[in-house]
């Protein structure tokens, strides 16, 4: 059985960080392990109150799951702080497993998920330790202290940028982009472009952490960086076509992430 293992925030409306993750794991038929960072009070249409985990919490639980699962990949999504950042980074040194890092800073309601401490701990710790780093097109900017792309050439030069601060690979997501195309250009030893589509809908919640847990479970299952982003790029458009079957709540609902199991 592969493992994979995510290390987020919970949403307890269910879209997105660990509940999307385990999900997307589920949906791929990999088995979910989870360390929680941060609690967050939140539903379709904001976040209410975001509560951290200690770090010493944070590296027991990884320290628990590595000691007895058989973990082949780990995604790491929404860290909140600096100390959060800095337990994850120590926990996972040296342990040579594929690292999906999802640099997540803004909710798709538009609230402030990180400090700029954390921030910075995030580009100097754990950037380097990244087999591949997964950005939208405003996340990338921010972490470059750039502004965000608005062509193809921007979005490889910022992507290259990136691999520059220590990831192996770049995944620059297309989500934020303009036009009847969504690209996702990965940037890595080559480069690879996936395009699908681009699908009308307000149901997008979670869309970033579940592309992130889908390419961590291809790693998991043994897939090469280029297979496990072409797989989760597909089962994510899928799951984003599905959306609206799906009524969730009154905002950004989620996308639905057992489309190929069972239709609302």
């Amino acid at each position: 059985m592969a493992i994979a293992l995510t290390i987020a925030g919970s949403d307890s409306g269910g879209g997105a960080g660990i509940q999307a993750d385990l999900k997307t794991f589920s949906a791929l038929g990999v088995y979910g392990a989870s360390v929680l960072t941060a609690i967050t009070a939140q539903n379709t249409r904001a976040v209410t109150m975001v509560e951290a985990v200690s770090p010493a919490m944070i590296r027991a639980q990884i320290g628990a799951v590595l000691d007895d699962l058989d973990v082949r990949a780990v995604k790491i999504g929404m860290l909140g702080t600096a100390d959060a950042t800095l337990a994850v980074a120590d926990a996972l040194r040296g342990k040579g497993l594929p690292l999906v890092l999802d640099p997540v800073m803004v909710a798709k309601t538009g609230d402030l998920l990180v400090n700029e401490p954390a921030i910075a701990a995030l580009q100097d710790h754990l950037m380097p330790l990244a087999t591949v780093l997964t950005p939208n097109l405003p996340e990338a900017a921010r972490l470059l202290g750039r502004r965000p792309v608005t062509d193809e050439g921007e979005a490889v030069a910022q992507g290259q940028a990136l691999r520059a601060m220590g990831a192996e690979w770049v995944l620059m997501k297309g989500g934020h982009a303009e036009g009847a195309i969504c690209t996702d250009r990965l940037i890595g030893p080559a480069r690879h472009d996936f395009s699908a589509p681009r699908i009308l809908t307000r149901n997008t919640h979670g869309t970033g952490c579940s592309l992130s847990s889908g390419i961590a479970a291809g790693l998991a299952k043994g897939m090469s960086v280029p297979e496990a982003v072409s797989a989760a790029h597909g089962w994510l458009h899928g799951a984003i076509v599905a959306a609206d079957r799906l009524t969730i709540g009154a905002g950004h609902g989620p996308v639905h992430h057992f489309h190929h199991w069972w239709p609302a």
